[in-house]
């Protein structure tokens, strides 16, 4: 599908080279996506299984019963918070790199490439944006919900 979208935005390009283009960044990010899972894997002290499951239950806001699930999911849902704490400055630079690429097609291309790559980054801007905020308050819901209850305090009998 990658490749479909580069086809129609840059024209001029063979199928092939787009192809093999798309396959190597495909490769990429199965391997930074790997790299993740296995950190994650790390900070929980489970299996792959186990992340997975934790996932879904963080997804659907199912707060874990069980001691060593709930340092788990504690786990997971620390590390995540940490992988996003760059995010603003993340979210920044991305915006500013997608203009820069939009002002540098419509300076070398024609109008239909930079229309169509402007169109298709600000649609993945106010995605990536929207999305991340989700995420960003799925974690702290799950993070107040593990955190420890403190035992009412003793009335004073008088």
């Amino acid at each position: 599908m990658a490749a479909a979208v580069i086809m129609v935005l840059f024209p001029g390009d063979s199928a092939l080279s787009v192809v093999a283009r798309t396959a190597v960044t495909s490769l990429g990010a199965l391997v930074v996506l790997i790299v993740v899972r296995s950190r994650e894997k790390r900070a929980t002290g489970g299996s792959s299984g186990d992340v997975v499951s934790l996932d879904t239950r963080l997804r659907e806001g199912d707060v874990p019963e069980a001691p060593e699930e709930r340092e788990a999911m504690r786990a997971l849902v620390e590390q995540r918070l940490h992988r996003t704490r760059h995010r603003r400055a993340a979210l920044a630079f991305l915006g500013v790199m997608s203009g820069g690429i939009v002002v540098l097609t419509a300076l070398t291309s024609g109008p239909r490439a930079s229309a169509g790559l402007a169109v298709f980054s600000l649609a993945f801007l106010a995605w990536i944006f929207g999305y991340g905020r989700v995420q960003i308050r799925r974690l702290h819901r799950m993070r107040e919900a593990l955190a420890p209850r403190e035992a009412p305090a003793p009335r004073a009998v008088e």
